[in-house]
């Protein structure tokens, strides 16, 4: 069974080694960085945090047969304020025609902004590679309780949510796009920069400039890799998609991952996240949810099969003790669409062999 909790410090030498996969902004590949995440965290999940700038959730996903987190997700009530912007580039467009020669060139534009409004934001999803593809979808369950977590608690988050989208990158941690224009203004390596943006963006302020940037001066491999996601965000992508998410014409300074965002309350899996009644156990579901159980400081989650009696939830008798939930007490709960039905999930395996090739 695999299990979703908050990040405790026993997790961080894992935390380190997935983060250490990925360039994730939220997910910095530094000890001390991850350690204040996790502290921020599980303050925030005690309800301790001293305001919205400080309230973080990471996420760690256990396979509990083995004990081993295989994976992590956060999501941040506010990534910006007065004094600490978020920061993207701008993606235009000018068009210029000459009468004379009957002819014109349409050229994308980049233009550094910033936001200091507080919006929330979904990030640092990243599953080992040896649970990739897993027949739960594990992948999908990471980015799935975030949303959850959202549709408990809508006061914690801004109504503006984004999801920060990482760009193509070499396998050496390399993009020729921060390379032939970020370095150009600012002289750190793309990871530097990257690290260094999780403590301050202020050098990102003070050193870009401001005026627009025609990206047709940049070389081609370069200048193609503005608004693209990397081939193994593109599932996370999406997924965003489906619940709403969209493309806000902002692109990330470092690797030029667009930016995507939703309204909080118009997301389909926080409408369809609400608190119900556990009745007990059941040996005959109709469906899967997400379901949460949150004890005094903690929280616990998992796709658990389920049947509904009004606003009771029956959960099979192993996600009852998973969660550590009592009966009669309230349980998050989350169908998402697309759901099997219920003889899928009782159906037994065909005896059947397999055709091979």
């Amino acid at each position: 069974m695999f299990i979703i909790r908050p990040a405790q410090p026993k997790d961080l030498p894992t935390l380190l080694k997935l983060a250490r996969m990925v360039h994730f902004i939220n997910l910095p590949a530094d000890n001390d960085l991850l350690t204040s995440k996790v502290r921020k965290s599980l303050s925030s999940f005690a309800s301790k945090a001293k305001s919205e700038r400080e309230r973080q959730f990471m996420f760690v996903l256990e396979d509990t047969e083995t004990e081993n987190v295989v994976g992590t997700s956060a999501v941040i009530s506010c990534i910006s304020w007065p004094g600490f912007p978020h920061v993207f580039l701008k993606r235009g467009r000018r068009e210029f025609v000459s009468k004379d020669l009957a002819t014109g060139q349409v050229h994308t534009t980049l233009q550094f902004g910033t936001d200091e409004s507080g919006p929330s934001e979904m990030g640092g999803l990243i599953l080992a590679p040896g649970y990739r593809g897993h027949k739960e979808k594990l992948g999908a369950l990471l980015s799935t309780v975030r949303f959850h977590f959202i549709g408990l608690h809508r006061a914690w988050f801004a109504k503006r949510v984004i999801a920060e989208m990482m760009g193509a990158v070499t396998p050496d941690s390399h993009t020729l796009l921060w390379e032939y224009l970020g370095r150009r203004f600012i002289n750190l390596s793309y990871k530097e920069a990257d690290l260094f943006s999780a403590r301050s963006k202020e050098f990102m302020v003070s050193l870009f400039p401001r005026e627009e940037i025609f990206a047709s001066l940049l070389p081609p491999e370069a200048r193609n890799l503005i608004g693209r996601v990397g081939e193994e965000t593109e599932p996370a992508l999406a997924l965003l998609q489906k619940q709403g998410f969209r493309d806000t014409g902002h692109v990330d300074p470092f690797d030029g991952g667009p930016y995507v965002e939703a309204d909080r309350d118009s997301i389909p899996l926080v409408q369809a996240t609400s608190l119900k009644t556990l009745g007990g156990a059941t040996t005959k579901p109709t469906g899967m949810a997400i379901v949460s159980f949150e004890p005094k400081d903690d929280f616990r989650a998992l796709r658990a099969p389920y049947a509904l009696d009004g606003d009771t939830v029956l959960l099979a008798a192993e996600a009852i003790e998973a969660l550590g939930a009592k009966v009669g007490g309230k349980i998050g709960f989350t169908q998402p669409a697309g759901v099997p039905p219920a003889d899928a999930v009782t159906k037994k395996p065909s005896r059947k062999k397999a055709r091979t090739s």
